[in-house]
């Protein structure tokens, strides 16, 4: 009861503050950016240059090829400038590409090196055989390019066969995947209902050391566990909240509310009690930014490779926002895995328990510095 007394009062005072509001708010821009700025699905269309150097007949089969998956079956006149100069091009729209087709290798070379794009020029060699030069960006994948140097030295039925011929066979049959709005919650979440709380939390103690409420606190009765508790249950409630304010609109009624407060508890448990555990060492906020900024930044690497499943190096895995970003998704995904959110909160929820005890006893030392 003592306890639940302690986090009334925090609760009172705490939305007197403008950090009460902080996650709220950030949980509300991110909900706007997901319904208003991110599509169900992105389209990735690409630009491409070409140059035909080939007599007329030549450059006309080339580009009624490419014209035959028109958008609207027919080429568009436009002007493109790069490098100080203007070039006339022909434009030909595609479900996956917008392909300019120039009139010089130098249009071609200046307008990749300039927008950053792929360019080909198609000629004859000596022996009158079709002969490729691309002009790449330097950050193509060595798959890529082996891929490109097989396109130009194989017949195209060949390569067609060999892919017809290829068995393949799926892992799983009822796997759905999720689209990429709902895609990009997992890393959002964590960032906003879990992470946070960490910089809230150490923000809650400067306050109250600024304002002399931790050195009336060090003369009165009252447990420094109580204390330290009293403000992680803020903090969770809020990271609940704006987790909800996320969630709801995105999934609906679609997945399993009781993993994602749970996640959410010990998740928000474990940044907390990292947070509690970080102010102990310092004694003012612009003192502690500094280790807050960095650990922020070491959770949110994760992010990347959530994004860039090719990127998942070893090291990783150890961060504890990997677990956090996977258990998220498997929440969210239509067939998830329900073991692995329940192990993820098993282990935040020992670790905070650890950090909460070696907290406890750094207060007990320093709570009147």
């Amino acid at each position: 009861m003592k306890l639940l007394s302690s986090f009334k009062k925090e609760l009172i005072l705490a939305s007197r503050g403008f950090y009460f509001y902080v996650e709220l708010i950030f949980a509300l821009v991110i909900l706007a950016v997901l319904l208003f700025a991110i599509p169900q699905n992105f389209s990735s269309i690409s630009t491409e240059y070409l140059y035909f150097n080939l007599p007329q007949e030549g450059r006309n089969i080339f580009t009624n090829i490419i014209l035959e998956d028109d958008l609207d079956g027919e080429s568009e006149m436009v002007e493109i400038e790069a490098g100080g100069k203007t070039f006339d091009a022909e434009l030909i729209e595609t479900d996956e590409e917008e392909i300019y087709i120039v009139d010089s290798e130098e249009a071609v070379r200046m307008l990749a090196e300039t927008y950053r794009n792929i360019g080909a020029v198609v000629e004859l060699n000596n022996d009158n055989q079709l002969h490729y030069k691309y002009y790449l960006q330097g950050y193509e994948s060595a798959r890529l390019k082996n891929l490109i140097s097989i396109l130009n030295n194989e017949s195209t039925d060949v390569l067609i066969e060999r892919i017809e011929n290829q068995e393949v066979r799926p892992l799983s049959t009822d796997y759905e995947p999720l689209n990429d709005r709902e895609n990009t919650i997992p890393p959002l979440i964590a960032f906003s209902g879990s992470l946070m709380g960490m910089f809230v939390m150490v923000s809650y103690i400067f306050l109250d050391k600024k304002e002399g409420v931790i050195e009336a606190y060090a003369v009165t009765a009252s447990s420094v566990w109580r204390y330290l508790m009293s403000k992680i249950l803020v903090v969770l409630l809020t990271s609940i909240v704006s987790g909800i304010i996320i969630i709801m609109p995105i999934m609906g009624f679609r997945i399993n509310y009781g993993l994602i407060l749970l996640l959410l508890l010990t998740t928000g448990f474990f940044a907390s009690s990292l947070g509690l555990l970080i102010a102990s060492f310092y004694n003012n906020l612009t003192k502690a930014f500094g280790a807050v900024y960095l650990i922020i930044i070491l959770m949110m690497i994760p992010s990347i490779a959530y994004f860039i499943p090719g990127w998942d190096p070893f090291w990783i895995k150890i961060i504890p926002s990997y677990p956090m970003l996977q258990g998220f998704k498997e929440i969210i995904l239509p067939n998830g895995a329900v073991a692995y959110p329940l192990i993820v909160s098993a282990g935040f929820l020992a670790v905070g328990i650890i950090l909460f005890a070696i907290t406890n006893i750094r207060f007990k030392k320093t709570l009147s510095v």
